[in-house]
């Protein structure tokens, strides 16, 4: 029971696996009205929907409510596939339920957009939908906004505008004792080395730092570099700099204590 993950009280190491075979054989009876054949169905095929929350759970969300959207979506794809698709269900179904789980968290999102946006937003997603219906490949945004009769900005504007906020201290990488913020990859396109020695005293204090250490301030703080590259630069992890930048930083407020 190594892999067993409880959601929503099942047991998911228990869930068979099916072959395509026995797949077709359980759609054909379920849409002859078989409930036996449609309880399987969604049963065998619910690591679908776990695969996806995977994706989408964060510690603001409830991995269950989550999980029990993205069932919905997996119904719905069950009940709107036709094997004349010529695709596997998988590949039908992954794209509505994760359609079904964006729509969830765009409807519970805690930024206030404008009425207008998000009427536009909604056509947007509404044409998205229209698009993807018995089509395996994700519309590109230009099909969208010809679709919904809105221009290319428009769309993006509004898409963009639902989307779902992140916190700059969303940690982006964590092994043990060293953790990479989203901050930290955010490019500083504002300071420049005279802005940087002119606000902060640092001469001194920069002198009494390593020579690797040096040259990690001088491209994150000086040149405006984030840290992926830096590591690439300097051939080491993105791990490793971040650490080394913190070092660094700590022993400069040392000299101002």
């Amino acid at each position: 029971m190594a892999n067993k993950v409880d959601i929503c009280g099942i047991n998911t190491a228990e869930i068979p696996k099916l072959k395509a075979q026995e797949i077709a054989v359980l759609m054909k009876r379920l849409k002859t009205g078989d409930e036996d054949a449609r309880q399987l169905f969604l049963y065998s095929n619910m690591r679908l929907v776990l695969s996806v929350v995977k994706r989408f759970a964060t510690k603001r969300d409830n991995v269950d409510d989550i999980f029990q959207v993205g069932f919905v979506g997996l119904i719905k794809a069950m009940e709107n596939f036709d094997e004349n698709f010529n695709v596997k269900f998988s590949t039908y179904a992954v794209p509505m339920i994760i359609g079904e789980i964006r729509r969830f968290l765009r409807d519970n999102s805690p930024v206030r957009v404008s009425r207008s946006l998000r009427d536009t937003a909604y056509r947007a997603l509404q044409a998205r939908d229209k698009l993807s219906k018995g089509n395996p490949n994700e519309p590109n945004l230009d099909e969208i906004a010809d679709e919904a009769g809105l221009k290319l900005r428009e769309v993006l504007n509004a898409l963009d505008a639902i989307s779902e906020p992140i916190s700059l201290f969303e940690n982006v990488y964590n092994d043990s004792d060293e953790s990479v913020l989203v901050m930290d990859q955010i490019k500083d396109v504002k300071n420049s080395s005279d802005e940087f020695i002119e606000h902060v005293a640092l001469k001194e204090a920069l002198n009494g730092l390593k020579s690797r250490e040096k040259e990690i301030l001088w491209l994150r703080y000086f040149l405006g570099k984030t840290q992926v590259e830096i590591s690439s630069q300097v051939g080491i992890s993105q791990a490793q700099v971040s650490r080394l930048e913190k070092n660094a930083l700590e022993e400069i407020k040392k000299e101002f204590v």
